[in-house]
């Protein structure tokens, strides 16, 4: 007989909730992250009394009413709206593209106006079929909104010229012709009362939880635990890297104690031009109406990920597509692993998506 019936490698969204469901069919856990703390990439370190989102801004956002009846059930949220800016050099202007964007940009005031200022650049520019993600952007919004918002922001972010980057990137860009700033179009939004912290406490309530534990420093003992194995970190790590390594971007955080209350007047501001070294600022404190007397800022710069960096963005390119596809053919096969979140799966995904598919998985289901 094993000690326990899964463990539980990692300790974020996708392996907390697997554990939280897993309690309440009536098996036991154990969940092991080889960081000081659990809450994956959303965990927040409290300082001057914010709650800083240490691994990038986590905005809860979902149209899912089974995951929102969730997630509010076990602690509360509030009623924040991202409504991020974009600078570019010096100007801003508000995001996703919508009237404010295009009265800014062009000075017209109708929906009319501004759609056929699109229309005739996108006829201008007289692409068929785009090639790149610059052609992409290009023949969906005109030049103006992609030189100004997206050309610097996403060469920045992915560390490549647009024009050498695949038009299955940008699928679509959000064209709003209305006066509306909210970033997302889901019916829910907002963030954990007092931090993302809140939330994985209750989820891990009453679970053996170990951090500080590196699943791969002693393999052997802590499979030894468990009938099964639940296992969120990178797939290629777990196979021993033996087709390879899968690529990602990385994110650094320089992070700043400011002494004033308010620096940047919203949580979100990109900086769009090429200059500017980093991607975005985020004010920590706006996430929660925070009226302390000092701010937190983080400057976000993207980089290629190394090995001693953490993994964010998984680059789904041919080549690395492809690669994972070899590890997911022996990731089917095993009886006693479950591969679950944006690591183990090689995408990227959003909170909400991660614990839907949670909460249908077919283990949990099981009788």
């Amino acid at each position: 007989m094993k000690q326990y019936d899964y463990l539980v490698v990692g300790a974020g969204l996708f392996g907390a909730c697997f554990a939280y469901l897993a309690k309440q069919k009536g098996a036991s856990c154990l969940v092991i992250d080889k960081r000081p703390h659990t809450g994956g990439n959303t965990w927040c370190e409290e300082i001057e009394s914010i709650n800083v989102h240490k691994y990038g801004a986590h905005i809860f956002h979902t149209s899912d009413r089974e995951v929102w009846n969730f997630v509010t059930s076990l602690c509360e949220f509030n009623n924040y709206i991202n409504s991020p800016v974009a600078n570019y050099k010096g100007r801003l202007y508000n995001l996703p593209f919508n009237m404010n964007t295009f009265h800014e940009l062009w000075g017209v005031v109708t929906p009319e106006q501004a759609a056929e200022k699109i229309r005739e650049q996108r006829e201008a520019a007289g692409i068929t079929e785009p090639r790149n993600l610059e052609e992409q952007a290009i023949s969906l919004v005109g030049t103006d909104i992609y030189e100004t918002l997206v050309k610097g922001y996403t060469e920045k972010q992915w560390g490549r010229k647009c024009t050498e980057l695949p038009a299955s990137i940008i699928r679509r860009l959000p064209v709003r012709f209305t006066f509306d700033n909210n970033y997302f179009n889901d019916t829910w939004q907002g963030i954990p009362v007092g931090g993302y912290n809140r939330l994985f406490d209750r989820l891990l309530e009453g679970i053996e939880v170990r951090t500080g534990a590196d699943y791969f420093s002693d393999r052997e003992y802590f499979d030894s635990l468990a009938e099964k194995t639940v296992f969120t970190g990178p797939i290629d790590q777990y196979y021993g890297y033996r087709f390879g390594k899968l690529e990602y971007r990385t994110v650094r955080f320089e992070t700043t104690v400011l002494d004033m209350p308010n620096y940047q007047g919203v949580a979100v501001m990109n900086y769009t031009d090429a200059e500017t070294p980093f991607t975005r600022i985020i004010e920590h404190k706006h996430f929660e109406f925070g009226k302390q007397d000092k701010t937190v800022i983080s400057k976000e710069y993207s980089s290629e990920w190394k090995d001693d960096s953490e993994p964010y963005y998984p680059i789904n390119n041919g080549r690395n597509n492809g690669l994972y596809l070899k590890y997911k053919e022996l990731a089917d096969r095993e009886t006693s692993v479950i591969f679950g979140g944006r690591l183990a799966e090689y995408k990227y995904y959003d909170m909400h998506h991660v614990i839907g598919r949670v909460l249908h998985h077919p283990e949990l289901e099981r009788d």
